[in-house]
């Protein structure tokens, strides 16, 4: 009876929430919503707390900790303010060493208005390897959202209480960097800062200082006498550096020598004042901007670092790895258990392609202008010179050094010392070099051949509305007269190149002439890596006017010397564009390689094998025959040397003069070289950058350089000895 009462009024229950309303239908009536009615049904949308949490941790691994932090409850927002919470999980970060994290979400709890979330996560760092926490988030209900109950144990449980993370450090010693014959460039020495206070020389005794301080730095007496010139001011004025073992040599004679000062210092010291130092760069203590990032990359915050050249470029080699243990302490500092730890990895050193005592004597060959120096093996690519001036001396970004107080005057010098002109800078227009690619343009088109002539004038009119000039109007020369075209190589006739720039123009194929331009490397990168290097700029001539330019090196093209050391070695060697390279091998603490040198090939010369070897007796041309515009800078040198000059216009008074060449000497002790030249705003080819490839050309064969350059009183002085010249020297 009980169960049927209970049936019964189940039923009554059902029927009076179902809304229909008793008693029979009427007869031949179907019902219809208007009859039955949809009950309403009120319903709250509640998110799940496993998307608010797997929200919360993708920002975090995000690493954006405003998201996180907005997600927060506000009690815990009330807590900790935001500029706290972030700080909190960048230090962690930064402790860990931290590179990226992952996550699981692995179970959740939900409540009424408070919910639960249980979760992995794995630490990938630099130094540690991966690290892996379980950990649980706790959530409220607000206005409709999960919103987090935050605390410390959620980053890791151990720093719960405000526990914090230390790392303690073992740090390797620097690798070094050698030449290719391992005279040492950079390595970490016992050093002395050398310098002069005029004002306390002894009668008599000023030739033995500056003679002394001389030797020492290798900068000749003459430029440390124009530092002060006929005053002598009673304060220190810097010289250069030295290594402790060079001064010990001397020590006998300057110890009690008045006006020689030195003061000592440990540190990365650059041997002879910077061996190819835009090509090593320099290091530094790690710059504000960096810190972050450095040290999540294991490094201490006052460890110096790699900032340019093969610095930079071999960090991860030069710096090894820094042996580590991973503290937990407590916020009075006490530690409270040890995470982990690593041995430090030992670094390594770097072999460079270069020849120390080539590259000391490229930078003094092109020391006093402005410009720059490449020397590479024709045959593989290697450096074995990048020289770019103004210089700069390396040591002076170590504060230790008591000269470093120059470098004020090295950051603001309007030359800009630290950009390698060689490589980095924004490019210049490359004058008469061109016409080697102007010459293989009109042979490969087919529009001109060896035996075509032209009646090379003083003026160029076959372009409507212009006359251009002849390089020898200028000078007050006679005309050339009728030549062949590669008289008109050898001669440098400007009206001849002019000429076929209107022609392939006017055929349609003035593109033929940058795409040639490109295929020879120019305007384009070189691969060099190690180096920072800029493009430059080699655009197809849309006009006429731009293509008669260009015929010439003249317009908006725009290359760096290092690609016209590439592309004169890839005419020497039969065709061959290499990478150059500037890294001739990696060793480990125990000398063992881990990288050593390949040639790389990145082109070959869109050129037949007969025409280059037209081009090749033609620039050899330009360096013998009586009308070559090199024939006398190159006179009485056995050498065989294949060259072209160059003058650029820049838009000043002044050109800039180029130098292109390689040498076909065939040694097997002496691998034959590329050379390229450029001193900017300082006259013609032939007088400054052609003296400057053959004194450069004679060290390497010869040892020594043979004869002054006209500019000079006597070797490596000019005739107005400066420090800091400023304007070209004439010759």
């Amino acid at each position: 009876m009980k169960w049927f009462r209970f049936s019964w009024l189940m039923v009554v229950f059902l029927v009076a929430c179902s809304g229909v309303v008793a008693g029979p239908v009427p007869t031949g009536q179907v019902p219809t919503p208007s009859v039955l009615h949809t009950p309403k049904v009120y319903t709250t949308s509640v998110p799940k707390v496993a998307d608010a949490a797997r929200a919360f941790l993708e920002a975090w691994k995000a690493e954006d900790y405003g998201a996180m932090y907005a997600m927060l409850a506000p009690t815990s927002q009330d807590a900790t303010p935001q500029d706290q919470f972030t700080t909190r999980y960048k230090e962690v970060a930064i402790n860990l060493t931290l590179q990226s994290l992952d996550f699981e979400v692995l179970s959740t709890m939900t409540g009424l208005s408070s919910g639960q979330a249980a979760y992995r996560v794995t630490f990938k760092t630099a130094l540690l390897g991966d690290l892996t926490r379980e950990m649980t988030m706790n959530l409220t209900l607000v206005n409709g959202s999960w919103r987090v109950m935050w605390e410390d144990g959620m980053i890791m449980p151990e720093l719960r209480g405000g526990n914090r993370l230390e790392l303690d450090y073992r740090t390797p010693s620097r690798g070094n960097i050698y030449d290719r014959k391992g005279y040492p460039i950079a390595a970490t020495t016992d050093a002395v800062a050398l310098g002069i206070v005029p004002g306390d020389i002894a009668e008599g005794t000023e030739g033995t200082v500056l003679s002394e301080l001389s030797r020492l730095t290798q900068k000749p007496p003459e430029w440390i006498k124009a530092l002060y010139g006929d005053n002598y001011p009673a304060w220190y004025i810097p010289v250069g550096e030295a290594t402790m073992d060079e001064l010990n040599q001397r020590l006998d004679v300057v110890r009690n020598l008045a006006g020689f000062a030195y003061k000592p210092f440990r540190s990365r010291y650059y041997y002879d004042g910077g061996i190819a130092p835009h090509v090593t760069g320099y290091v530094s203590f790690i710059q504000p901007e960096q810190l972050e990032e450095y040290q999540r990359r294991g490094y201490p915050m006052d460890a110096k670092v790699g900032q340019a050249g093969l610095e930079k470029w071999g960090e991860s080699y030069l710096a090894g790895q820094p042996g580590v243990a991973l503290y937990v302490t407590d916020p009075q500092g006490n530690v409270i258990t040890r995470l982990g730890a690593k041995d430090p990895v030992p670094s390594q050193s770097l072999y460079t392609t270069i020849d120390a005592a080539l590259q000391f004597q490229a930078q003094r060959a092109i020391n006093g202008f402005t410009g720059a120096v490449v020397v590479l093996e024709r045959d593989t690519g290697r450096v074995l010179a990048m020289a770019s001036s103004p210089g700069f001396d390396p040591n002076l970004f170590e504060p230790q050094n008591l000269n470093s107080s120059a470098l004020k005057d090295v950051l603001n010098d309007y030359r800009q010392p630290l950009v390698n002109r060689a490589a980095q800078g924004a490019g210049y227009p490359l004058g008469s070099v061109f016409k080697i690619v102007t010459m293989a343009t009109a042979l490969e088109t087919g529009l001109f051949t060896a035996e075509d002539t032209y009646n090379c004038q003083l003026t160029f009119t076959e372009l409507p509305g212009y006359v251009l000039y002849d390089w020898r109007y200028s000078r007050g020369l006679p005309p050339s007269g009728v030549l062949t075209l590669p008289q008109g190589l050898i001669t440098s006739c400007n009206p001849w190149f002019y000429h076929i720039g209107l022609t392939l123009s006017q055929n349609g194929m003035a593109g033929e002439l940058s795409k040639m331009a490109r295929a020879f490397g120019l305007g384009v990168p070189t691969g060099i890596e190690q180096v920072a290097e800029s493009t430059g700029n080699m655009p197809d001539p849309e006009s006429d006017e731009v293509a008669v330019q260009m015929a010439i090196g003249q317009g908006q093209m725009l290359v760096t010397p290092l690609q016209v050391a590439d592309m004169i070695a890839a005419v020497g060697n039969g065709g061959t564009l290499y990478r150059p390279q500037v890294v001739e091998k990696i060793v480990d603490p125990d000398g063992n390689p881990v990288y050593e040198f390949k040639p790389e090939v990145r082109g070959k010369l869109p050129i037949s094998p007969e025409h280059l070897q037209l081009i090749q007796d033609t620039l050899r041309q330009v360096v013998v025959n009586s009308r070559g515009t090199a024939v006398r800078a190159f006179s009485g040198l056995a050498i065989p040397v294949y060259g072209k000059t160059g003058t650029a216009q820049n838009g000043t008074d002044k050109e800039h003069a180029w130098f292109a060449a390689y040498t076909n000497a065939g040694r097997e002790d002496k691998p034959d070289i590329a050379v390229a030249v450029i001193a900017e705003f300082s006259g013609e080819g032939s007088e400054i950058a052609a003296p400057i490839a053959r004194r450069i050309i004679e060290v390497y064969f010869l040892g020594q350089p043979q004869r002054i350059y006209p500019w000079e009183a006597k070797l490596n002085v000019t005739r107005t000895p400066t420090p800091e010249v400023t304007e070209t020297p004439s010759p």
